[in-house]
């Protein structure tokens, strides 16, 4: 039987465009529909409503530092000064925790990450010894796992510790969910840990995204004309996202042959491809995590080698329609609007919330055939252009490289999609249909539901 909850979602960042974000939105609305009462606590907020603990915030300078000190190196301090430095943070964060938990009268908390990645460690130990101290229940989100990041070395005895006890914890009153089988089979063997599987999932029944007053001037505001051809890249702008392959995907397409035939056909919905027509390649997603900014400068830099149109719009998208600084600021969902072609071409996700979002927009999806993509979701026989799932080497500058084979196959199929009107809406249909019979808000609710029993 589940009687009423007070529920605390705890999260480094809540109200954004970034997965975890997203999906605990979504969470937060079964929750909601299910009868109990839900409070949000992060240290950035975003557009939501919620608690403000600014020092649970991940690209705090100081936090920063402790992640890479935690996972990489022992780089500014010896081992018994980190230990002293991750626990002043445990203890400052520990006080918030407790604060929060008495205001709102908490009785059951959902952790989202915090218990897995660690970007701030000190918070994962802070909230295991809060939820010990009120012995309350929880049921912990784990979208990914420091282990699944690159170039994970524990550094001292510290964090191992850290990593072994609260990464994450162990308890009778602690439910795991992962949202892959590969996340299920590797919390048991790293963890002994038994997990049940959630997956990302979307609104289906919701309005469709579509032009209006606010948005109509979306492309011209991008720079952008009617004729051009939009190539969405809706992600946040991080390495494993492989970016680089959407770039040989838009230079491809971009080629005189496939330009011909673009011309000779036309687009999709009758638009015109001319002459002065441009295939621009456009990054929606922010670039703040991209620690160091090595990696965007990589894709700027290999994008004006290749003479590909690439324009990155991060500052003119928010998680919802907003305006700062006396701009108007577009949702993600606008750029959906009026986008051709959703380009996904990650190398490793957690799940893939924007591949849904493609779904759900209507719009053709080219993809890299990531590990959970394979082992979770291509089973469900969703119609996407593919660049297979085999990264043939990396090139000097680091960034992947698929076979020109494959590259070539997909600008094809691209071109197919970009100009047969009844290929595209059979597509595109056909992915809707099956996305919304496996990963719609009433199949999450049919998950969550008995997680939650007493």
């Amino acid at each position: 039987m589940t009687t009423h909850k007070t529920i605390g979602i705890f999260h480094y960042q809540v109200g954004r465009t970034d997965g975890v974000s997203l999906e605990l939105e979504k969470w937060q609305r079964v929750f909601e529909e299910l009868g109990h009462t839900v409070h949000l606590c992060a240290g950035d907020l975003g557009t939501a409503e919620g608690t403000l603990i600014e020092e649970m915030y991940h690209h705090i300078p100081e936090i920063e530092r402790l992640n890479y000190n935690t996972f990489t190196e022992l780089r500014d301090f010896d081992a018994n000064g980190y230990k002293k430095e991750l626990y002043r943070w445990v203890k400052i964060l520990e006080d918030r925790f407790r604060e929060f938990i008495r205001e709102k009268k908490i009785d059951f908390i959902v952790p989202q990450n915090v218990w897995c990645v660690a970007a701030n460690p000190a918070v994962a130990i802070a909230l295991e010894h809060v939820r010990r101290e009120f012995d309350l229940p929880a049921l912990a989100h784990n979208h990914d796992f420091y282990w699944e990041r690159n170039k994970v070395s524990l550094t001292c005895s510290a964090a191992i510790e850290l990593a072994d006890k609260y990464l994450p914890p162990r308890s009778k009153k602690i439910k795991h969910v992962v949202i892959n089988s590969l996340g299920q089979k590797e919390l048991a063997e790293h963890k002994g840990i038994t997990s049940t599987i959630v997956p990302n999932i979307f609104d289906f029944e919701a309005p469709p995204w579509e032009a209006d007053e606010y948005n109509s001037d979306f492309r011209e505001r991008i720079g952008l004309k009617e004729n051009d051809v939009l190539l969405l890249q809706a992600t946040r702008i991080v390495a494993r996202k492989g970016i680089e392959l959407a770039i040989d995907f838009a230079k491809a397409i971009d080629s005189p042959k496939r330009r011909a035939q673009l011309q000779a056909k036309g687009l999709y919905n009758g638009r015109p491809f001319t002459e002065d027509s441009r295939v621009v390649l456009v990054l929606a997603g922010y670039a703040r995590d991209d620690v160091g900014g090595g990696y965007f400068q990589k894709l700027m830099d290999k994008a004006e080698n290749e003479n590909v149109d690439m324009i990155h719009i991060g500052d003119l998208i928010g998680h919802g329609r907003q305006t700062q600084a006396g701009e108007k600021i577009y949702s993600l969902w606008d750029s959906y609007v009026f986008a051709d072609f959703v380009t996904y071409p990650s190398l490793w996700e957690g799940w893939g919330n924007q591949f849904l979002e493609a779904v759900r927009a209507c719009l053709p999806i080219m993809l890299y055939e990531y590990p959970v993509y394979k082992a979770d979701i291509r089973d469900k026989g969703f119609k996407v252009v593919s660049l297979g799932d085999n990264v043939r080497e990396y090139d000097s500058r680091g960034l992947a490289q698929v076979s020109p084979q494959a590259i070539e196959a997909a600008a094809d199929q691209a071109v197919d999609l970009l100009t047969n009107a009844k290929l595209r809406q059979e597509t595109v249909e056909h992915n809707f249909q099956v996305g919304r019979e496996n990963y719609s808000m009433d199949a999450l609710q049919k998950y969550l539901s008995p997680l939650l029993e007493d």
